[in-house]
């Protein structure tokens, strides 16, 4: 079986989720994902603008253009909240991923 850094690409394929960004607030805010299991997240900005998607805890930090979508690889999570928030727009875009 293939890996990147250590992570199952066939276990992240398997958990895939998707956010989307519109009218600067991200859906679904919560995004439930399986604890200590590798996922694959896809953010979708259906904006006209940029948004930059930032989580510290997540280790996330990127800029989504405008119409674009941005795909990341999440490392096994133990249990809890991570935070996450459009950091252009962070009075409406913030959410959280939890691991359950």
């Amino acid at each position: 079986m293939a890996s990147v850094l250590g992570i199952s690409v066939a276990a992240a394929a398997e958990n895939a989720f998707t956010l989307t960004i519109k009218d600067h607030r991200f859906e679904p805010a919560e995004l439930r994902v399986p604890a200590n299991q590798p996922a694959t997240l896809t953010v979708k900005n259906l904006d006209a603008t940029p948004e930059e998607f930032e989580s510290k805890s997540l280790r996330i930090e990127k800029v989504i253009p405008g119409n674009s979508e941005a795909t990341f690889t999440l490392r096994p999570l133990k249990s809890g909240r991570y935070k996450f928030v459009g950091e252009f727009h962070e009075d409406a875009a913030k959410g959280e991923v939890i691991a359950e």
